[in-house]
């Protein structure tokens, strides 16, 4: 149908992914308009997009995989031995020239990008068929043994590739070819049911993109999951480093290319991620018809004890108490619902579990129901019906969630399903990840992006994307605390975006829990007073007939 529409609407993979893309996006033509909406994220995207996972149960799969492809092979040669021939002079002649392989819908494209990928002849030793699945015996074998490792390793691909050439003899031109190989394989056999051969299908994305690119990208080998050490879970990530290599296509293939959202801030860190020189640049203010949000800096509790959720003050008593308290206050003041987020799945659970122990919990209850988003998407998706249900019958609710959570990203809380978000803590990445660690000295070497710069960006946009959640129309109004004294630091808050600092004065600043009472109290008995909903004079937000013609006119 894409090539019938005028306005296609997708998921950024379709674009971004070239194992998608390369099938999807391809017909497109140079003049369409590309527009990334709801971009703040675009970097992460693109990331996931060249990035493989391999664990035990893949290689296992794998095998199992290249047993059944055997089994093919030799009921073809007993039936049908042309078909292998056939496929074998198809090789000889450059089977990488992209039109030689039919695309169909159950097969994905390749996992490289379209330039980096050769056209040329297949290497001759994965020609024939027998040969290609003893390669690919050779190559599974080698990564099982490779993560049997009782330390985390990590590694360029150079090395990688060297390593397999002196130890498997697995040479890189070989390994560029893999996933072409494997899909005109599949083809000649007839292999109709695909999904079956995903195993083998991701080891080989994996080879071709070690194969393909020596820059921008690291292998980390983790013999188990940092949280439970005890339990061997050994997994070789092939982690993509640099976020311009995925985009860069979409950039040399149309003219226009639009990225907008309403956290993009600071503006000007986007095009040093993505190496590109935007030609229009620009920041635009909210036009509301009254002053319907207000953002608080929240430092200390009624006791003048700062509160934050640092390492070394996140389980301090007091720290916990204050927090409790501020919400306390807030379920008393505040009507409808009140969402909290919290900046891990861990310390949400410590400090439920703390505030129910202190009995703060019972007396918010005699307030307002307590919804909890869990790991779980069906539990999440119950809490989240029975919180609106809540506030839409007047009993109120409060809704606890995960700034990197499901909810952060995608679910709106409008009207009274959020007067007021508090946020608790400055939502940072795990910074001990090592996928995290290698980014960041990439982006230091060859972007120059210090690596402060980059993590406090990367918490303040999705501090941004949480608290926005609370305003989704004109005619809506509500309220974001920041409960952290991090948020005070001018380096912190200036990264906010420019409409919600427009709104944060400065006697919001560097509050106290009574005080962040007084302001919302104030700010609910303003909001509840009759307004003109079309605006008067320069604030006026529905535009007129008359208005329109005015326009055109000039």
């Amino acid at each position: 149908m894409i090539q019938f529409a005028n306005v296609v609407v997708y998921n950024y993979q379709y674009l971004l992914d070239p194992k998608v893309a390369g099938i999807i996006s391809k017909e497109m033509e140079k003049e369409c308009v590309v527009v990334f909406d709801e971009a703040h994220n675009i970097d992460n995207v693109c990331i996931e997009a060249l990035s493989v996972n391999i664990r035990q149960q893949t290689l296992d799969g794998a095998t199992r995989n290249l047993s059944q492809v055997t089994q093919l092979i030799e009921k073809s040669k007993a039936t049908d031995a042309n078909r292998l021939r056939q496929e074998y002079s198809r090789l000889v002649e450059g089977l990488a020239q992209r039109g030689n392989l039919a695309g169909t819908d159950t097969w994905l494209a390749n996992p490289a990008l379209p330039q980096d990928i050769l056209q040329e002849a297949v290497p001759g030793n994965i020609r024939r068929a027998e040969h290609f699945v003893a390669f690919l015996k050779r190559l599974v074998q080698y990564i099982k043994n490779r993560m049997i490792t009782e330390k985390v390793e990590s590694e360029s691909p150079v090395s990688f590739v060297t390593a397999l050439q002196n130890q498997a003899g697995i040479d890189q031109k070989s390994l560029k070819f893999c996933y072409d190989r494997l899909h005109s394989l599949l083809l000649t056999l007839e292999v109709t049911n695909t999904d079956e051969f995903m195993y083998i299908q991701t080891v080989c994305d994996f080879a071709t993109l070690v194969g393909t690119y020596t820059r921008g990208f690291t292998i980390i080998i983790e013999p188990y999951d940092e949280r439970m050490p005890n339990i061997p879970d050994p997994v070789l990530q092939l982690s993509c480093l640099d976020s311009s290599l995925a985009i860069k296509p979409v950039f040399e293939k149309f003219q226009s290319v639009v990225i907008t959202s309403g956290t993009l801030s600071p503006i000007d860190l986007y095009p040093r991620l993505l190496n590109f020189h935007p030609v229009i640049s620009n920041s635009y203010k909210m036009t509301l018809t009254r002053d319907c949000l207000c953002p608080m800096v929240l430092t200390r509790g009624s006791d003048q004890l700062p509160v934050s959720t640092k390492f070394d003050m996140r389980s301090d008593p007091g720290v916990v108490r204050n927090y409790g308290r501020l919400l306390l206050e807030m379920v008393t003041a505040v009507p409808d619902g009140i969402v909290c987020f919290f900046v891990s799945y861990s310390y949400m659970d410590g400090i439920v579990n703390s505030w129910n122990e202190m009995g703060i919990l019972q007396e918010v209850m005699q307030h307002k129901l307590v919804f909890i988003e869990t790991q779980d998407v069906v539990e999440t998706t119950l809490a989240l019906d029975n919180y609106r249900r809540a506030c839409d019958c007047g009993r109120g609710a409060v809704f606890f969630s995960v700034a990197r959570g499901k909810v952060a990203e995608g679910i709106d809380f409008d009207r009274h399903y959020g007067r007021l978000v508090i946020m608790y803590g400055v939502p940072f990445q795990y910074t001990l990840s090592r996928i995290l660690r290698a980014r960041l000295e990439y982006l230091r070497e060859t972007f120059q992006i210090k690596e402060n710069d980059f993590l406090t960006f990367d918490a303040v946009r999705q501090a941004a994307q949480c608290v926005g959640r609370v305003i989704r129309s004109k005619a809506d109004y509500g309220m974001m605390i920041f409960a952290d004294k991090r948020y005070n630091r001018h380096d912190k808050r200036s990264k906010l975006p420019g409409w919600i600092l427009s709104h944060l004065r400065e006697a919001h600043l560097n509050l106290s829990t009574d005080m962040s009472v007084h302001i919302a109290r104030e700010f609910l008995r303003r909001m509840a007073q009759p307004y003109d909903k079309t605006g008067k004079g320069l604030n006026a937000t529905l535009l007129s007939q008359a208005d329109l013609e005015k326009m055109e006119k000039k």
